[in-house]
């Protein structure tokens, strides 16, 4: 089932080809071998660890950690004590990483690189990750509906912050408009699929299954925009953007500005409607600890790097973000 962050969950019906296929083609790209020991969190009977963490660990021969629960101390812990190579996570648990206290009080001289996936990864969070542990996150992407890998930033390849990188083997995507025609490189644009990892359907929902396809191609429902070497980045969820007085606002650019203030542990912005212009961004604020931090100070910190009409017009403080079971932010349980 997809985590319905945006709406209800939907069931993706996958085959053992479709998870084969995927395995295989994100092999080639995570250039996992036996040797290495992979400490896992995040639940199984979600797609990115079903196929990145254990179908991945099967098919290369390589070891498998499974951690109950995911804190950040018992993650180091593990990590330390079982010697991992290879960690993967959402963005919400590389943040909460950085905010370790004293990470060389663990033995992390075996931990090779981490994989970022489920949402976007700020840039600010991954720079404050690795200059905390001097450890590369290789971020990448795909919906539950693609088994789910579509792409990421190659392993001992060519790395590019903020983007997911580029598609895995056997796998192709483009940038299109509404009507499926394929967008030049740098014009935001949906984000669709081909390759045999896509799903056949949703299940008993034939309605949907349309609507999700142009042809043999899989809408993923995330805007973004590829470069000329072809490395995609993801702008913003379809559903999440905003129209304040006409103008479109992405929420991800709002967030990334917000956690550049070093008082921001997690962000989240989404619309609220508004008589006078259509929506505008609200933003809901987790502190790290220690820190203070006002609304005032926090619009004042924003204001030379967002125009006016992107900045919150209302911002809540919040001690969590409610978040589903794989730790992504789940925007639509928050308070309204």
């Amino acid at each position: 089932y997809t985590s319905g962050t945006t709406g209800r969950p939907k069931g993706a019906m996958l085959t053992h080809g479709n998870f084969l296929a995927n395995a295989q083609g994100a092999a080639q790209s995570l250039a996992l071998g036996g040797d290495d020991i992979i400490i896992v969190v995040l639940p199984l009977f979600h797609a990115f660890a079903h196929t990145a963490c254990m179908l991945l660990a099967v098919l290369q021969g390589a070891t498998m950690v499974l951690v109950p629960r995911f804190t950040p101390e018992g993650t180091l812990q593990a990590l330390a004590e079982q010697q991992g190579t290879v960690f993967m996570g959402v963005p919400s648990m590389y943040a909460l990483l950085g905010q370790v206290p004293d990470p060389t009080a663990y033995d992390l001289t075996s931990w090779r690189f981490g994989i970022s996936g489920g949402a976007a990864l700020p840039v600010e969070v991954m720079q404050r990750f690795e200059a905390r542990y001097s450890i590369p996150i290789y971020e990448g992407d795909g919906p539950t509906e693609c088994g789910p890998v579509t792409c990421v930033n190659p392993i001992g390849g060519r790395r590019k912050p903020g983007t997911v990188g580029l598609p895995i083997a056997n796998v192709a995507m483009r940038i299109v408009d509404e009507t499926g025609r394929t967008l030049p490189p740098h014009t935001v644009g949906e984000i669709v699929v081909q390759g045999p990892n896509v799903m056949k359907g949703y299940w008993r929902n034939p309605q949907a299954t349309q609507e999700a396809f142009f042809g043999e191609w899989f809408r993923t429902g995330d805007l973004g925009e590829v470069d000329e070497d072809g490395y995609f980045t993801i702008v913003d969820r379809k559903k999440d953007l905003l129209i304040v007085n006409g103008l479109n606002v992405y929420p991800r650019e709002v967030e990334e500005q917000i956690y550049r203030h070093p008082a921001v542990a997690e962000a989240a912005v989404v619309g609220q409607s508004d008589a006078l212009h259509g929506e505008v961004p609200r933003a809901f604020i987790v502190l790290r600890p220690g820190h203070s931090l006002t609304e005032a100070e926090l619009l004042v910190f924003l204001r030379p790097h967002l125009a006016r009409y992107k900045l919150p017009r209302h911002i809540t403080f919040l001690s969590a973000l409610p978040k589903t079971a794989t730790g992504k932010i789940l925007k639509r349980a928050l308070p309204g």
